[in-house]
């Protein structure tokens, strides 16, 4: 069947994401499930479907249809086709099954029946149809395939001409972004998603993020969930940015959770922090709140009207964004005639409850290592993994029979039965998902050859590990490598080939390689003092809090670029909104070691927020510290950056 949705009202204002969309958006999504004559597939429909309902809240028509026809998919794409020719963005998501012939792509209808090669033309639908269709708009085009999973004739004697999908040429302003590389193969998923899908919907509602960070973002979660079997690839023409919300940027989701829990003094908002980020960096600030909570010390806070309205809809936004199922029943429990009810209610029937989750699901949220975080998922520390070790191990041993081509689940597995302290049957399970290629099994049993835990102490096997992990995109095994190529004690030293390890690195995302290439740059090791601020602003960004405070003391000393107290002070004030309450504690009680400019930059922004209401002179006081705090604990706003 297919639907054809279209908005009928934008509603706009402030913090909303469509509050900056003026272009036409129009998406054609399409999830194939259930086939008739070859293999069917879970999640297609659950892709689709979910995928929709994120585009609709940023602001496209979205055209949907699910388990197709290929006389539906020609109808459909039609219909689409005639909406967006004008359109100033139009997109395609397609889930289901595709092959490629000859360096052709074909998606697959679900009443497909294809016994001879000559059956392909009549019984699929090539790419073409739908890019012919994509090109009469002048606008952006972008593509997201999903089509990959297997091959769907596997058995049946037709050779279909390889494993995934081909490389697709085209004309300007296009973006293909596939499921995984070229002629691979992607997984289904073991849950409601699949890996990419899953990943898609958790970062396309990141404020201000180009398309091209947010596919790096993509492909990051999809390599660490997948232990590096699968990587997500894109093809771009794009001759301009594009971001799916225009909103200004803003902070991490762990640190706007901190924000909205701060703000409501919710026990139990505190209590889905300290479960959703055990090592995250307001920790202790929660840990004191729930102390007191539960020696009957409670916070009210009452807000105006207009202030009401402001933290309901900082809650959306950060429900919509996070896909945290707790924020959106909280929000409706908080907000039952809000203005976001409906969408609210859409989204979380789109999300599993805990109860319902799959053995891959629990096995990720208990074994999973902080190094291997993904958006949705953000790593266990040993110590907790310790606690529930057992458990852990019960769901990683069903995930890994149900999920045999996933070695990922037997590292996770490994991880968790060495936290039982069963190091010697951990090796062995490390071993065998090393040998099938997945990356973290290959870092953690390099480590234990290194520092001969459980293992001979063995340096070359230990190298030889991280060499293969690097060679498949393991972002920590580049980077152990470029440490010990710095060092020269193993092997010759190499710093010409360790920052190239790093650049890589960081080119894929990585934010502690990002930070380090800025800390080479600033003391004239490799690259020049005037790139440092660059990479510690990137690694910022990109989660290496500390960059915030690298980035602010080049700015105020001028080390290495020009001077500029006002740009030194927005990095501060993020800094100290994300990191571990080290920029506060600086200009609290270490305000001499910055400018007195600096600070002044600082005052103004905080008298802008409504924090500030003492002089505009550089002096620190206990009104500037208050401020400073108020800002820290729930009063982080991103548009008093944004404007300056």
């Amino acid at each position: 069947m297919f639907l054809i949705r279209s908005l009928t009202a934008v509603i706009l204002m402030l913090f909303s994401a469509c509050a900056a969309l003026a272009d036409k958006r129009v998406a054609l999504v399409i999830g194939n499930s259930d086939y008739l004559a070859v293999g069917s597939l879970d999640n297609p429909i659950n892709d689709a479907s979910d995928l929709a309902i994120a585009l609709e809240g940023l602001g496209f028509d979205v055209f949907l249809g699910t388990d197709l026809t290929r006389d539906e998919m020609l109808t459909l794409a039609e219909s689409y086709g005639a909406t967006a020719a004008d359109s100033d963005v139009s997109l395609l998501f397609y889930a289901g099954h595709g092959f490629q012939v000859d360096g052709r792509n074909y998606l697959v209808p679900v009443d497909a029946e294809i016994s001879t090669p000559a059956d392909i033309p009549e019984q699929t639908v090539a790419m073409e149809e739908f890019v012919s269709r994509m090109e009469r708009s002048d606008g952006i085009r972008l593509v997201f395939l999903d089509a990959c999973r297997d091959n769907p004739f596997e058995g049946t004697g037709l050779d279909v001409g390889g494993d995934g999908l081909a490389r697709v040429g085209s004309a300007a302003d296009f973006l293909f972004a596939y499921a995984t590389q070229p002629d691979n193969v992607a997984y289904d998923g073991t849950g409601r998603n699949s890996f990419f899908t899953e990943a898609l919907l958790s970062h396309i509602y990141t404020p201000g993020q180009d398309i091209s960070d947010l596919l790096i973002s993509v492909r990051k979660d999809v390599l660490a969930a997948t232990g590096g079997r699968q990587i997500p690839w894109d093809n771009s023409s794009l001759t301009q940015q594009f971001r799916f919300d225009n909103s200004p940027v803003t902070a991490s989701e762990e640190t706007l959770l901190w924000q909205v829990a701060a703000n409501a003094q919710d026990p139990s908002l505190m209590q889905l922090y300290i479960d959703r980020y055990p090592q995250g960096a307001h920790v202790g600030e929660v840990v004191a709140f729930l102390d007191k909570t539960d020696q009957g010390e409670f916070v009210t806070r009452s807000f105006s009207t207009g202030d009401a309205d402001e933290q309901a809809e900082r809650l959306w936004k950060l429900a919509q964004r996070s896909r945290m199922r707790p924020l959106l029943e909280f929000y409706l429990e908080q907000y039952p005639d809000g203005r976001h009810v409906e969408q609210a209610q859409r989204v979380i029937a789109s999300i599993p409850r805990p109860e319902d989750s799959t053995p891959g699901g629990i096995c990720e949220r208990l074994a999973t290592h902080p190094r291997d975080r993904t958006a949705s998922i953000p790593g266990v520390p040993f110590t907790r993994l310790q606690e529930n070790a057992i458990s852990a191990i019960q769901a990683c041993s069903a995930a890994a029979a149900q999920s045999p081509d996933l070695p990922h689940y037997v590292a996770l597995l490994a991880r968790a039965t060495i936290a039982s302290g069963d190091i010697e049957r951990a090796v062995t399970l490390y071993r065998q998902a090393a040998e099938q290629g997945d990356l973290r099994a290959m870092v953690s049993l390099a480590q234990l050859y290194e520092g001969g835990t459980g293992v001979g102490q063995d340096t070359s096997r230990a190298l030889e590990l991280y060499r293969s992990a690097a060679a498949g995109g393991s972002f920590d095994a580049m980077i152990n490598l470029a440490v010990t190529l710095f060092e020269g004690q193993i092997v010759p030293k190499d710093e010409t080939r360790a920052v190239a390890l790093l650049q890589q690195a960081a080119d894929g995302g990585s934010a502690k390689a990002t930070f380090n290439l800025g800390v080479l740059a600033q003391d004239g090791i490799a690259g020049s003092p005037d790139q440092a601020l660059g990479y510690f602003q990137r690694a910022a960004r990109d989660g290496e809090y500390q960059g915030y405070l690298a980035a602010a003391i080049l700015l105020d000393e001028g080390r290495g670029v020009p001077r500029d107290p006002s740009e030194a002070a927005r990095m501060l004030l993020r800094g100290a909104a994300e990191d571990d309450g080290a920029i506060l504690d600086q200009l609290s009680l270490a305000s001499d070691q910055w400018s007195r400019e600096t600070i002044m930059e600082v005052q103004k922004l905080l008298q802008q927020a409504g924090y500030y209401s003492s002089a505009i002179d550089g002096v620190p006081g206990p009104n500037f510290t208050s401020a400073l705090q108020q800002w820290r604990s729930g009063g982080f706003d991103p548009i008093i950056l944004a404007e300056n």
